[in-house]
């Protein structure tokens, strides 16, 4: 089959749209709380636009970099290795906000493991389900063995504590075996297995279980527990069908809790309306559908389930959040993808795009 000339240009658009959109909703989220804090409102998004123009060169570069690279024992282990060491070391720094998830340096530069730990998984069990797609029915030899590093991921991100990354990992593992061919009954033996200990860390961990009554009843700790879904959901409600307009979104104003994080896609309801709040959704559609596409058309075993749980991390992420803001499942701290201020996932996210984008190169 003859290599295509370029990219997908689908998902290249579609990806620098909801980074400049994402670029345009962090100032109007953080514009006030940055002058509060700076005495300027423009130091968060900068920061912000560093880092998108840094991913936006790793996904020029990466898009160019043979994917066959990445499928070798002299990249896959060193990666693991470096990125279980990384999710160690974060304990060993001073926590934040009662977790431990950044690596820090000085006070300008803070670095988030757990986001690298999605490419690096993804490519881990690319490599190790592409050699043995005909040994799909070992659960001995090719199913615990494959989830054994994903074991480990989520247990160290879930330490931390990030429940939401975690669940997100979780997500990716299970659908990827599932593409490789692994019996479903393996598939409901793993979530049999992991059910008991999420219901621990939901029901048993004081804070989270404060959580799941206030999902079950939102009106029962409003100034408490249930604030920030309270506050997503009224910003939520404001915006209407057309929205406030642009940068006039009032809960922002130190209602609405990290507006510019977990919580921008209710300001882009609020002050975009009901339409914004949907055409984000479509550019997320767009860009599942393209990229579902390149995995499914890929000949390359290695290729498809990379593009796969590439594709599948960045849309598991983005249902997450938007449905945490939509009060479907419980609060939950999780970015999303694109837009969320956030440098390291930015930055990690574009670099995957960047791999998904060289594995279109190769199909029709």
């Amino acid at each position: 089959m003859p290599a295509r000339v370029g990219v997908d240009k689908w998902i290249f658009f579609t990806t620098l749209l909801l980074v400049s959109v994402g670029l345009a909703m962090v100032f109007s989220a953080s514009a006030v709380v940055s002058q509060e804090k700076y005495h300027s409102p423009y130091i968060d998004v900068l920061r912000q636009a560093l880092w998108a123009l840094a991913g936006v060169l790793s996904m020029i570069v990466l898009m160019r970099v043979d994917y066959t690279r990445y499928n070798s024992p002299k990249f896959i282990y060193p990666a693991l290795s470096i990125t279980t060491l990384l999710l160690v070391l974060v304990f060993f720094f001073k926590n934040s906000h009662a977790t431990h998830r950044w690596i820090r340096f000085g006070g300008f530069f803070t670095f988030q493991p757990s986001e690298l730990s999605k490419p690096v998984l993804i490519l881990f069990l690319a490599w190790f389900l592409s050699t043995r797609l005909d040994r799909m029915r070992d659960w001995k030899n090719t199913i615990l063995r494959g989830v054994f590093m994903p074991i480990v991921f989520v247990l160290l991100v879930v330490k931390e504590p990030d429940l939401g990354t975690a669940l997100v990992l979780f997500g990716v593992t299970a659908l990827m075996l599932v593409l490789a061919g692994m019996e479903w009954k393996y598939l409901l033996i793993g979530f049999g297995a992991a059910l008991p200990p999420l219901l621990a860390l939901l029901f048993l961990v004081s804070w989270r279980a404060q959580r799941m009554w206030v999902f079950l009843h939102p009106d029962s700790d409003p100034k408490g527990a249930g604030f920030h879904i309270n506050q997503s959901l009224i910003a939520v409600g404001a915006g209407g069908f057309t929205g406030r307009g642009f940068m006039e979104g009032m809960q922002k104003l130190f209602y609405l809790p990290e507006a510019s994080t977990d919580f921008i896609f209710a300001n882009i309801a609020e002050e975009l309306g009901f339409i914004g709040a949907m055409v984000i959704v479509v550019l997320f559609g767009i860009f599942a559908v393209r990229g579902l596409r390149v995995a499914f058309k890929s000949q390359d075993p290695f290729a498809r389930l990379t593009a796969f749980g590439l594709t599948v991390a960045i849309l598991l992420q983005a249902f997450f959040n938007i449905s945490v803001v939509l009060s479907l499942v419980p609060t939950k701290g999780i970015p999303l993808p694109l837009i969320s201020s956030g440098g390291t996932s930015l930055f990690v996210t574009l670099s995957g795009i960047g791999i998904l984008l060289n594995i279109s190169r190769k199909v029709d």
